[in-house]
C-alpha cells in the first residue's frame, strides 16, 4: 500500500478554495476513482485555505496513474485556470504500518 501526500500552500482565497472544491468533486474526483488500486483519499484545509489531500492506493503504480489521470483531464465550462495554480508538492511513501481502528490490530 502506499500513500500520496498533495500539499497546497496557504493562504488561499475563498474563490481558489471553491475553484478547488468545483475541481475536485467534478473532474478529478471522477478521473481517479476509475483508476485501478485507487483506495481512499482524505483532503484536509487548514483556515487560511492551506490544504494537504491524503490518497491511498495499492501500489505506487496506482498513485502515478492518477496522476496521468488528472493531468489527461480537461477544464470543465467555467473552471477558471488563474484560480487552479496546482500543487506545490507531491510526495509518495510507500505504507508501512497500518492501524484498524475497529479491532486496533496493525498490519505491516
Amino acid at each position: 500500500m502506499y500513500a500520496q501526500l498533495t500539499y497546497f500552500d496557504g493562504p488561499r482565497t475563498a474563490e481558489q478554495i471553491a475553484a478547488a472544491d468545483f475541481a475536485g468533486q467534478n473532474r478529478i474526483k471522477p478521473a481517479v476513482i476509475r483508476v485501478p488500486g485507487f483506495l481512499a483519499n482524505y483532503v484536509l484545509r487548514q483556515g487560511d485555505g492551506s490544504q494537504v489531500v491524503i490518497t491511498i492506493a495499492e501500489s505506487e503504480q496506482s498513485l502515478l496513474d492518477g496522476q496521468r489521470a488528472i493531468m489527461a483531464t480537461e477544464l470543465l465550462p467555467g473552471e477558471d485556470p488563474a484560480l487552479l495554480p496546482g500543487a506545490d508538492r507531491i510526495e509518495i511513501y510507500p505504507v508501512v504500518e497500518h492501524v484498524d481502528a475497529t479491532t486496533m490490530e496493525a498490519t505491516r
